[in-house]
């Protein structure tokens, strides 16, 4: 699975749905191994940063950098774990994972109001000023009971988006 030239083997296809827990079926996966091996131009069985923004949809995503920190040199089961999180088949509690960890940039398992205030400023760009910024994100966090002091680990981001209804989700294209 390591060269990208070679054939998914059923062994293997069984090994990578059971790495992102059964989020994609045996056709998803074989599907991806071969999207995986279009951007792995190297073919080396790894894909660069790069090379993920080779991908227009990615390159001009406003988190693009800060995806590229989680998904930077990824093989094809780490590829594929990656993309669970946007199966229509991953939990709630997956999605809110994977956004957790877009947050958490220094992956120290917390995130902090300057954390939150990195990712609107990646959202928002120059559309709204800092003080509006740091004005909302103040009023939201005092509307869930958090202070701009306050510490958000995996467990409060569960407990705030939990039940939010997270609609992440990608189609993966079967032949």
């Amino acid at each position: 699975m390591g060269n990208t030239s070679s054939m998914l083997t059923q062994y293997d296809i069984e090994e990578v749905q059971e790495h992102c827990n059964n989020t994609f079926s045996q056709q998803e996966i074989v599907s991806l191994y071969q999207r995986f091996c279009q951007l792995d131009r190297s073919g080396g069985g790894f894909i660069s940063g790069d090379e993920f923004l080779s991908v227009p949809e990615f390159a001009v995503n406003p988190l693009s950098q800060r995806l590229l920190r989680m998904i930077d040199g990824l093989n094809f089961k780490e590829f594929v774990a990656f993309l669970s999180a946007f199966s229509s088949r991953a939990t709630p509690d997956q999605k809110i994972e994977f956004i957790f960890k877009v947050y958490d940039l220094d992956c120290n398992g917390k995130v902090t109001f300057n954390d939150i205030m990195d990712m609107l400023r990646d959202l928002t760009g120059t559309y709204i000023s800092e003080q509006q910024r740091q004005q909302v994100l103040t009023h939201v966090l005092e509307e869930a009971g958090y202070t701009k002091d306050s510490l958000f680990v995996l467990a409060d981001f569960v407990k705030i988006l939990g039940s939010s209804g997270l609609k992440m989700e990608v189609e993966v294209p079967v032949d």
